[in-house]
């Protein structure tokens, strides 16, 4: 591959510049959640028969895979008591009642039931907390059955069994596993943009890179990893089944006939593609197969017009090498 006008430096360039949640604002956004946990710690410990038990940091601020472009943090609030409604309208509502109470300095327009979660809004900082609920039953590793944020449907999970899992991906690969996990989101952020349609779930990004990292793909050189990522989808088609065994082995997995199969390491009876039609899989593999394209004409571009031309249709115009 030729490097002479854009390296590996000008990509972690533009992720720290273009690409990344900045430290500053993640730790910001950290401590928020801090707050908010540590108020609804106090509330319990003077109401100890609380339904909500717990308050965790979850999706990709949690995770370290956050965008710049982020505007709202996910957290999983794990709820117990036989008086927990089961349906889903009924559980929000409930929800959204208790954080009122958990939380009274809060105007009630502030704590919001939305589609499959409870918004809280911050004034100071603008920033909205997606608060998602989980039903939980006493499971010593916090499994519970959360609100799939797709559909409304309960899905079996623990989110700290989740994080563990990125994190071990993460010390294989210091730093470039979630630098690389950042890169493909913000492409498929631009596809969402551009093309009619098109959806790519940053979760099934993160296993199929969780999988190439798993199969000792080298991540630390990032025009070689992004090709990768982009060559594995191309080569498989999308259609080879992915499964991981640090929680179950891989004959439990599911046996279903989903066009796109890739389950969740911690619930082999979950397919996190399983609403992805034929039609939405073939967008994301030509995606795919034209971003790969991009990076080889830009590694052999003989100037560096050209190579930075090439690289912003992967990148759009933000990158500007």
């Amino acid at each position: 591959m030729s490097r002479a006008h854009i390296d590996h430096r000008d990509i972690v360039r533009f992720a720290e510049e273009k690409v990344n949640l900045p430290k500053d604002k993640a730790d910001e956004y950290r401590a928020q959640v801090r707050r908010l946990r540590e108020k609804l710690e106090g509330y319990l410990g003077e109401h100890p028969d609380f339904a909500l038990r717990k308050m965790l940091l979850s999706g990709s601020l949690a995770k370290g895979t956050a965008l710049r472009s982020l505007n709202d943090i996910d957290v999983a609030v794990y709820i117990t008591g036989s008086d927990a409604p089961h349906d889903l309208r009924g559980l929000l509502d409930y929800l959204a009642e208790r954080l009122r109470k958990a939380y009274p300095n809060f105007r009630p327009d502030q704590v919001k039931p939305q589609t499959y979660s409870v918004t809280v809004s911050f004034q100071g900082s603008g920033l909205d907390v997606d608060v998602v609920p989980v039903l939980y039953a006493g499971d010593p590793e916090w499994r519970g059955n959360l609100v799939s944020q797709e559909d409304g449907s309960f899905l079996e999970t623990s989110i700290p069994l989740h994080l563990e899992f990125t994190r071990k991906r993460k010390r294989k690969q210091e730093t470039h596993f979630a630098q690389v996990v950042r890169l493909v989101k913000f492409w498929a952020r631009r596809m969402k943009q551009e093309r009619d349609g098109f959806r790519f779930k940053s979760f099934m990004i993160e296993m199929i890179l969780a999988k190439l990292c798993d199969d000792g793909v080298d991540f630390s050189d990032y025009p070689e990893a992004l090709q990768s990522f982009f060559t594995y989808i191309g080569r498989s088609n999308l259609r080879e089944r992915i499964v991981f065994t640090d929680h179950y082995p891989a004959s439990d997995a599911a046996k279903v006939k989903d066009p796109v199969q890739i389950f969740d390491p911690i619930n082999c009876n979950n397919n996190v593609a399983r609403l992805y039609t034929e039609a939405q899989a073939e967008a994301i593999v030509e995606a795919a197969l034209d971003a790969g394209d991009a990076i080889d004409a830009a590694l052999a571009a003989p100037t560096k017009q050209l190579t930075v031309y090439y690289w912003q249709k992967v990148f759009g115009s933000a990158f500007q090498g």
